[in-house]
């Protein structure tokens, strides 16, 4: 691992994911969580100060990154609720089956190395009629804005750690076994619209 991996890259993505309006948008999604949470790319723990301690019995959250886990120790002990880290890919999760009632996905698709292998995993370990929350960013369906997204992003991902522009979220979703309630998708304001395109919902596996 470079010493910009590793010390340079995780201080700039975690500043850009708490940005205020990024932290609005977790703001209107985190508080539905319920019961035991599965979150995967915990990072920094900028979800931490928005679940309900009524409504959560317990967060587990899932990174294989020292780096970012790192820079989240300081809102792991101050979180509201209890917190487990467990350091390990979203791809291959040492969890059990059907053992989650709510997974919590947030700018984490676009960085994991394989994307439906770590939802066929998320899928597995929730429990019947459990829910995924989702907040990403990801590929546009304007060709102008894909366009650009496709050629800007092996320098945005060599810059910010292994994140993409180009993940289509809800096609993943859909064809690995979810099914979305419900979700808005939109470009986020004040960002670029190569990396502004937002898809913001609640998923079932079905």
């Amino acid at each position: 691992m470079s010493l910009y991996s590793r010390y340079i890259g995780p201080k700039l993505v975690s500043c850009l994911c708490s940005m205020d309006d990024i932290s609005a948008e977790r703001e209107r999604v985190i508080p539905l969580a319920r019961g035991v949470v599965l979150e995967i790319g915990m990072g920094p723990g900028l979800n931490l100060p928005f679940y309900n301690p009524a409504d959560v019995t317990k967060v587990i959250g899932v990174d294989p990154n020292d780096a970012f886990l790192h820079l989240g120790e300081a809102r792991q002990r101050s979180s509201h609720v209890q917190v487990e880290i467990v350091r390990a890919p979203a791809e291959a999760l040492p969890l059990g089956d059907e053992t989650i009632d709510t997974a919590v996905i947030t700018y984490t698709l676009c960085s994991v190395e394989d994307p439906e292998q770590a939802l066929r995993e998320v899928r597995r370990v929730l429990k019947p009629g459990g829910r995924v929350l989702f907040l990403e960013h990801g590929l546009s369906p304007e060709e102008d804005v894909a366009r650009w997204q496709h050629r800007l992003n092996p320098i945005w991902r060599s810059l910010a750690v292994g994140c993409n522009l180009t993940r289509p979220v809800a096609e993943l979703l859909r064809q690995n076994g979810f099914s979305i309630q419900e979700m808005e998708e939109y470009y986020l304001g004040g960002a670029p619209r190569v990396i502004g395109f937002h898809c913001r919902g609640v998923a079932q596996a079905g």
